[in-house]
């Protein structure tokens, strides 16, 4: 499952000490691999039985759920199809994609599956290298949309056919929260939830810090050599995506792996990353891509708009004259200035 590969360019830092608190906490770690990439769990926990194997079956479970690389998973059976019965993880995934669609205006759409597909980003390889022909584009285009589809209860339905979906734009936020909430209800007040560089955290770590990732940072002199810049997580979520990782250069254009449903192009705009953080990940994954479509000045207007997402943002991306610039909201901002 590759929700969420070459997505990131977060990693997080943490000062790892074995020691235990007053109420012999241990710090746990579970690591692995799932969803095309990496996952990395740091709690704090009096119980020193491994949560692994649970973990493990968390990510399967919505595997057979989401999954485009899962033979006979209810995302394929539903592309495949025109209609699905769908189980609790996809009802929940769609219906916040259909959210975050209505809210941007269409700028995130998990409908883009045919035009992911014709980049060669996605899970069927196109015939062609490169991009794509126009005429490809605009014949996908025309089962592109997320009014295209319907929710009835549980069921899914497609209202044109040849319609199909992709969820890997939000799944893995969602499968954070999951993982996230499945912690809580164990009694855990104190983690840290990294999957291919979508995180949530709560509490603070073994040495009773708030947690701290680090985020790429251009470096003022060093173009080539980003700085990390470290910024406190606590109950809060982060995503990013940008234009550093999946991509193709073809005639002096770099197309990313971010499609705008609206062109069926990929991305090539001046942006390298955002960083956007929120309340949970599914919402700050839910809303990266589509303000990293938007441009920067129309994203932190958008962000100063609609308070009630409760997004914070970081661009990093390069001006006319080339040089790498960075803009944030206010409230990301502060984070920013904290010192660890």
């Amino acid at each position: 499952m590759q929700y969420g590969a070459g997505k990131s360019a977060i990693c997080f830092l943490l000062s790892i000490c074995l020691g235990v608190s007053a109420r012999a906490q241990h710090l746990a770690v579970c690591e692995g691999k799932a969803q095309g990439t990496y996952y990395i769990i740091k709690y704090l926990h009096t119980d020193t039985a491994s949560l692994q194997p649970r973990i493990d079956s968390i990510f399967n479970v919505i595997d057979r759920s989401l999954s485009l690389y899962r033979r006979g998973s209810l995302i394929n059976r539903f592309n495949a199809g025109m209609q699905i019965q769908m189980d609790a993880h996809m009802q929940a995934v769609v219906t916040r994609a259909l959210q975050v669609s209505k809210a941007t205006g269409g700028a995130f759409d998990i409908t883009v599956k045919p035009l992911v597909d014709a980049w060669g980003f996605g899970v069927s390889r196109p015939a062609w290298e490169g991009v794509p022909p126009a005429d490809t584009l605009q014949q996908r285009l025309q089962r592109t949309g997320y009014r295209y589809l319907q929710i009835k209860g549980s069921r899914l339905q497609k209202r044109r056919p040849g319609v199909e979906i992709d969820c890997n734009g939000i799944a893995q936020g969602y499968t954070v929260d999951v993982l996230a909430r499945f912690l809580e209800q164990q009694g855990i007040d104190n983690y840290l939830v990294d999957v291919g560089g979508e995180l949530r955290a709560r509490g603070h770590n073994d040495r009773r810090r708030t947690w701290s990732v680090g985020i790429e940072r251009p470096a003022a002199d060093r173009a080539d050599n980003p700085v990390q810049a470290v910024l406190p997580l606590q109950n809060r979520a982060i995503a990013t995506s940008g234009n550093y990782r999946r991509f193709f250069d073809q005639g002096g254009t770099r197309f990313a792996h971010t499609i705008d449903p609206h062109s069926g192009q990929a991305l090539h705009s001046n942006i390298i990353s955002v960083t956007v953080m929120a309340r949970d990940c599914i919402t700050a994954d839910g809303f990266d891509n589509a303000l990293i479509l938007m441009g920067v000045d129309k994203a932190l207007a958008f962000i100063q708009a609609h308070p009630q997402y409760g997004l914070e943002a970081y661009f990093i991306y390069k001006d006319g004259q080339g040089k790498i610039r960075e803009r944030y909201t206010e409230g990301f901002k502060q984070l920013l200035a904290v010192s660890f």
